[in-house]
């Protein structure tokens, strides 16, 4: 990893909203979606081992952190608006088709953009998507997912959470060590989760649940799908999502190092193999 590159920060306005994005380095672009509450900050660990060869464009998908709303959103419609926000994106950033990395929503949110706009994309990475049509057991995955849902709207976000563990089989870490008094950029910090957690099981959660891949469209698209998951997520909702992924589209998953964050607790590794894929 050399020396971070200096992040150039933009917005975009879209029909409804306005997106903040970042850009570094230089050569073809890889655009970087993330997932669930995520925003920009996600990738920047990894970005840093990717700008030398890749002009990386992150970014706060609408309703997340700094990218914010002119209209309410339609919660039915999400996945597909979320993929115009990207086409959006690499409309005013990319001058040829473009890489394209996402994870876990934000790999649903890729397979619909390819999906859509398949010219506008090179290579598809679509790292452990969670959606439950590509579980053994769709309907149950769905009502899961909706129980989720209700449980944030009569209970809250923790009792949400516990059950949102459980269902995608996802270890829960050690308790944070016990911390002094926040500074106020903490408590900024926390809050923008909290509203982030709101507008995820609000509004962003439902549709990924509802979400059917448009397989023969990506079948039939110029595009490359790689399907991935992580090496040490074996047995997670998301996991067996990357890899029935692969089955469906008659290819191979692709293991990265981690588990379902493996770009940011793994990012050196990751991204080396990242750059394999997508040059491969």
């Amino acid at each position: 990893m050399t020396t971070p590159i200096t992040a150039k920060t933009e917005t975009l306005k879209v029909p409804g909203a306005n997106i903040y994005y970042e850009v570094r380095g230089s050569g073809p672009v890889l655009l970087m979606i993330p997932g669930g509450p995520a925003d920009a900050g996600a990738f920047r660990r990894i970005a840093g081992y990717l700008e030398s060869d890749y002009t990386v464009v992150t970014y706060d998908p609408r309703g997340l952190s700094h990218s914010t709303l002119d209209a309410p959103v339609n919660d039915e419609r999400i996945v597909q608006i979320f993929a115009d926000d990207a086409h959006r994106l690499l409309t005013a950033t990319a001058k040829e088709p473009a890489f394209v990395f996402g994870s876990s929503g934000g790999a649903v949110i890729a397979l619909e953009l390819a999906a859509r706009h398949p010219e506008q994309v090179r290579t598809v990475v679509s790292h452990e998507p969670p959606a439950p049509a590509l579980q053994p057991d769709p309907a149950r995955e769905r009502a899961a997912m909706e129980e989720i849902v209700r449980t944030y709207r009569t209970a809250g976000i923790g009792p949400a959470m516990q059950k949102f563990m459980v269902q995608t089989r996802i270890p829960s870490g050690p308790p944070p060590p016990p911390a002094g008094e926040p500074t106020p950029e903490m408590r900024e910090g926390m809050a923008q989760m909290t509203r982030n957690m709101d507008f995820w099981l609000g509004h962003y959660f439902l549709a990924i649940s509802a979400y059917e891949p448009d397989f023969d469209a990506l079948k039939a698209g110029s595009s490359r799908i790689v399907p991935g998951v992580g090496e040490e997520s074996r047995g997670e909702l998301a996991n067996e999502g990357g890899l029935n992924l692969a089955k469906r589209l008659g290819t191979e998953a692709v293991v990265f190092p981690g588990a379902h964050g493996g770009f940011e607790s793994n990012a050196a590794e990751f991204a080396a193999r990242l750059r394999e894929v997508l040059e491969g």
